[in-house]
């Protein structure tokens, strides 16, 4: 007889997953699209100017937000 736990994992509750389909999601979302909207219209000048930059501090900010949902145990044992 195999006694091994159940092999499903149990979600973690992070600010991504109590975000992503709430109502509170959607305001914060629907209000950055507003806010990057009036942005473009009203300062496209300045916008364009940041654009190279923006895409310079896209790299550090990709590797902070992004690498931290791997699941990497760094110094651990598996």
């Amino acid at each position: 007889m195999n006694t091994t736990p159940n092999a499903s994992p149990v979600p973690q509750k992070t600010w991504r997953t109590l975000l992503v389909g709430t109502p509170l999601g959607w305001v914060i979302t629907l209000a950055l699209a507003a806010l990057g909207v009036y942005l473009f219209m009203a300062h496209t000048g300045h916008v364009l100017a940041a654009l190279p930059y923006l895409l310079l501090l896209a790299c550090p900010l990709m590797h902070l937000f992004m690498h931290g949902g791997h699941g990497h145990r760094h110094g651990g044992r598996e």
